[in-house]
């Protein structure tokens, strides 16, 4: 039902419904066609993988060079958080590869994401972001992602292929600071509730989670799907997906209980019930591969490798088009790049080097469209971020 046809039936009274979803569905088809690109300043770090609004002018972004910065929207001023030491203990993984995940917990007075030891967990109090919790021992790779249950037990999933659920006890000091040194204050360090290998599965790229079937999907790099029992805490079952290339991104609609997964070509929605197709998304950008994907009403948000962000409308089945027929398209500027000695002796020759979308988010009003990433090339040093309003 479009809003003309609701301000009719809502006069005869015929109109049963929530006005707030209509305007909102609305708003998500309509606000692509209206964004307009604010591009932010973010000095000389390196690609942001990953974002999330914290109010309506802040949001905080996770980069591969390991660091977690708030970023001002309005005033364009940057704070860095010191990520958490862990202990003595802890042994971290080989090459560390930065914050691949933040995620806020239902209550908002938590956040979670990775620590300075890439394959440990780090827990922050909202809005001080003073340290509550490091959770260490569970994982001897990077961590990919990090999703909450609730507002206490959380899940990883790494790059060692292993799943560890966590219990943040805000209160308990039987395990604090084990650390000779602090430069910020104290927080428990704790190892996790449970550690469980992932079935059949080659590095947790991704993890989404459907509360209404207290279930945890898991996107593994060698093209399976795993269903996970959050309240057990044990696999279910796990599916071989057609597109099997570059699995990186999955996101879950609670309104349509689909999941989609982004692969190098493709989005595709599955259906949990029955682990079939419910329909696939040819890339308008092809090959080179879905780094972020989203949903926002019936509409899913997709972010390329090579710097666009596309909108797909669900009910209609297409891209949302712009006034002249054109699909609605938004192209990422040039952001920022090092022209160091690996951009010299391998890429100067190129006109062109795109930043690829690795994360983008909405704010709770769904009329403001962060997003962010940096070149995709793993060899060169960059970062991208806008503001899409």
């Amino acid at each position: 039902m479009d809003i003309f046809k609701y301000t009719n039936a809502r006069q005869f009274g015929l109109y049963k419904g929530y006005p707030q979803n209509l305007v909102c569905g609305y708003l998500a088809e309509q606000m692509p066609r209206l964004f307009q690109e604010k591009e932010y300043s973010l000095g000389t770090i390196n690609k942001v993988f990953t974002s999330q609004w914290l109010s309506d002018r802040q949001v905080v972004v996770g980069t591969k060079c390991n660091k977690i910065i708030v970023l001002d929207l309005v005033t364009n001023q940057m704070a860095t958080i010191p990520s958490l030491q862990s202990s003595d203990e802890s042994i971290p993984a080989d090459c560390p590869c930065g914050i691949h995940s933040i995620t806020i917990n239902p209550s908002k007075t938590l956040l979670a994401t990775g620590a300075e030891h890439t394959n440990d967990l780090a827990v922050y109090r909202l809005p001080t972001f003073d340290p509550v919790f490091l959770g260490e021992g569970g994982h001897d790779d990077w961590i990919f992602d990090i999703k909450w249950l609730d507002d206490q037990f959380l899940v990883t999933g790494s790059r060692d292929s292993r799943m560890c659920l966590w219990w943040v006890k805000d209160d308990d000091e039987s395990s604090v600071s084990r650390l000779k040194s602090l430069h910020v204050p104290e927080y428990n360090i704790q190892n996790p509730v449970a550690i469980k290998r992932c079935r059949m599965a080659e590095k947790v790229r991704a993890l989404a989670y459907n509360q209404n079937n207290m279930e945890v999907a898991a996107l593994s790099l060698n093209g399976y799907l795993h269903l996970w029992d959050a309240l057990k805490f044990q696999q279910k079952s796990q599916r071989k997906l057609r597109d099997e290339r570059e699995n990186v991104c999955m996101a879950f609609c609670d309104s349509r209980t689909l999941y989609a997964v982004g692969s190098q070509s493709h989005v595709t929605l599955i259906d949990p019930r029955t682990m079939k197709n419910s329909h696939k998304i040819t890339s308008m950008q092809r090959g080179c591969g879905i780094r972020s994907v989203s949903f926002n009403q019936s509409v899913v948000t997709i972010g390329t490798g090579a710097g666009a962000v596309l909108f797909y409308d669900l009910r209609s089945q297409k891209y949302l088009e712009c006034n002249c027929g054109h699909a609605c398209m938004l192209n990422a500027a040039k952001g920022w790049l090092l022209h160091d000695d690996t951009y010299r002796d391998f890429f100067m020759d190129q006109d062109n080097h795109p930043n690829a979308i690795y994360t983008h988010c909405y704010d709770e009003s769904g009329t403001k469209l962060f997003a962010a990433g940096g070149p995709l090339p793993a060899g060169l040093w960059g970062n991208y971020a806008a503001l899409w309003q």
